[in-house]
């Protein structure tokens, strides 16, 4: 699927669904905007935009992102980094890092993105929600 963009006059909110974990952290605060009962699944005009930005920060896998209407600013989070361990999840990472594969090649992150543990994740480094599927524990 991708990539998806909401768009409103003060705010745009793109989800990437190749990088959710599903974790339902923006549905659960947030039902008003974030309903994957609804189509679309974004209601970006339920909502006042700097309540959604609080929301998307919370995203732990930085498949929400947010940009603002007359200046382009992208939710980057705190400059320091933290990685927290999900529980029988992924490595949960906040804040702006360099990654590069064994080869030296930059792999292009986010300001919040997790990392998958189980080994099962068909878009490696990064989690797709597999260890759901496979009862990962850890």
């Amino acid at each position: 699927m991708g990539k998806q963009s909401y768009s409103s006059n003060t705010i745009t909110v793109t989800w990437d669904s190749e990088v959710c974990i599903h974790s339902s952290v923006c549905v659960n605060n947030l039902g008003t905007v974030f309903n994957p009962d609804k189509k679309p699944w974004i209601d970006i005009d339920a909502e006042d935009a700097e309540i959604i930005k609080a929301v998307i920060g919370k995203c732990p896998s930085g498949a929400l992102s947010y940009e603002m209407a007359r200046r382009s600013q992208e939710n980057t989070g705190s400059e320091s980094v933290t990685i927290k361990i999900a529980e029988n999840g992924p490595l949960l990472v906040k804040g702006s890092i360099l990654m590069e594969d064994a080869t030296g090649t930059r792999i292009e992150t986010k300001a919040s993105f997790a990392l998958c543990r189980c080994g099962a994740s068909e878009s490696k480094p990064f989690c797709d929600g597999s260890h759901k599927k496979i009862g990962f524990k850890g």
